[in-house]
């Protein structure tokens, strides 16, 4: 049976999103978490993961940090972002992360709806802000994995080796791997750049 993760912290637009998903996929098991570690958490264990609904702004996300973490998590899982938040560039900043489509909260039902189609069937939302299939950032932030995510979040939030080894129950030269990896990923030379480049395209990655 395939499953569809719904996140979002509001109960009656999840209830909404619910209503659209058993009309489009009524055979699906629905998944609906609130928080952003709840979803991670569901998107990791979820069997026959096929679509992933998402909010950007509700509880442990900052800016687009939603899209980069449960990406990482589950990168051949498509995300379609159902949002309050509004802008060409909203929608532009969600598809370079990952996101397969975006739509704005006040879609009615019947838009909702095509969309979810659309993104179960491979292919793009034909809405307003349509977004095509995701194309990685030059600094290749949707590259990152769950755990390097989680080390550039402490680094983010200016912690050393060894607090981010003691919070993540790992060894220093482990974390020190994982800072290689990922200067070389996003494409800068130290840690401070990292955290400067994360937090530039709204990835301040918060508890």
């Amino acid at each position: 049976m395939e499953t569809i993760l719904i996140a979002d912290d509001h109960p009656l637009f999840r209830q909404a999103l619910v209503l659209a998903v058993s009309r489009v996929a009524p055979q699906a098991q629905i998944l609906e978490t609130g928080t952003l570690a709840a979803a991670a958490a569901a998107a990791s264990t979820a069997q026959e993961l096929r679509l992933i609904l998402l909010d950007l702004k509700m509880p442990g996300a900052m800016g687009y940090s939603g899209i980069a973490m449960l990406h990482a998590e589950r990168p051949e899982v498509p995300i379609l972002v159902v949002s309050s938040a509004e802008g060409a560039a909203v929608a532009e900043e969600a598809r370079q992360l990952g996101a397969v489509g975006f739509l704005s909260k006040d879609s009615d039902l019947g838009t909702i709806e095509a969309a979810i189609a659309r993104a179960l069937g491979g292919r793009a939302p034909t809405t307003t802000a349509a977004l095509n299939a995701p194309e990685p950032l030059p600094q290749d932030v949707a590259g990152l994995t769950p755990t390097q995510l989680r080390v550039l979040r402490e680094v983010i939030d200016g912690k050393l080796n060894k607090q981010i080894a003691h919070d993540l129950a790992m060894s220093e030269a482990t974390v020190k791997a994982h800072m290689t990896t990922i200067m070389r990923k996003l494409g800068v030379q130290n840690r401070t750049q990292a955290a400067l480049v994360a937090r530039s395209m709204g990835l301040d990655l918060q508890h």
